[in-house]
């Protein structure tokens, strides 16, 4: 099997380029990060990101064929040959398959993930009921792959401005949060030219998504929840 890899080495490279592999005896069933262990015992100069290989941490996010995804979760009978990886699109490389995730994690910490309460703490626990704790279903499971976020333009092109796919996500995760005391005020910050209205629904983190997740559909609760507040 073929694959074409992307390859940089800022060292000495001016710019990425691809580098092909080929790989023999490929079994029927078998997941891409496992071929990119395969090339990595050949090539040992080949660098990539990996941990738990079961589509929960998110490590290995790279763009496959064109489309972003994860490693362990993309199975080479579904591919075409040559199967073309690059690193995650938009963003700076560090080497070879691995990007500087610094822009997208400084969007992820602007969002403030993590619950704002004014009341003293309770002696045991917040308590929601189980309607409130429905409407967090959707929004929680994001596994930080940064695969939607690199798949929009929006965030592309002004990566220090609009908050991104994955960011807004866990906005509107702790907006919808019963348990959360700073709506308002979560729902202004976001109230600018560019951190929640350089969306334009087009959908590809949606598209991209190895969680079936739709931060699109949460973007458009934001912007419901702010016309519902008048902001």
């Amino acid at each position: 099997m073929k694959f074409l890899i992307q390859r940089y080495n800022p060292e000495k490279d001016q710019k990425p380029y691809l580098q092909e592999y080929e790989v023999p005896g490929i079994k029927p069933g078998t997941m891409l990060l496992d071929a990119l262990l395969v090339i990595k015992a050949m090539d040992p100069t080949l660098s990539f990101r990996r941990s738990c290989g079961e589509g929960v941490c998110g490590s290995d996010g790279m763009n496959i064929n064109g489309r972003n995804g994860l490693a362990c979760l993309t199975n080479l009978d579904q591919l075409k040959e040559p199967i073309t990886v690059r690193s995650l699109p938009g963003q700076p490389i560090i080497r070879d398959l691995v990007i500087d995730q610094t822009p997208f994690f400084n969007q992820y910490k602007a969002a403030k993930p993590w619950l704002i309460t004014k009341d003293p703490d309770p002696e045991k626990e917040r308590l929601q009921s189980p309607t409130d704790r429905d409407k967090l279903d959707g929004l929680y499971e994001c596994i930080l792959c940064a695969c939607c976020s690199t798949s929009c333009p929006s965030f592309w092109w002004n990566p220090d401005k609009f908050l991104g796919p994955a960011a807004l996500l866990q906005a509107s995760r702790f907006i919808e949060d019963s348990r959360d005391q700073a709506t308002e005020e979560r729902l202004q910050q976001l109230d600018d030219a560019y951190k929640l209205y350089r969306c334009h629904s087009i959908m590809n983190c949606v598209d991209v998504c190895p969680k079936e997740l739709n931060p699109t559909r949460a973007i458009g609760n934001i912007r419901k929840r702010m016309l519902e507040k008048g902001i």
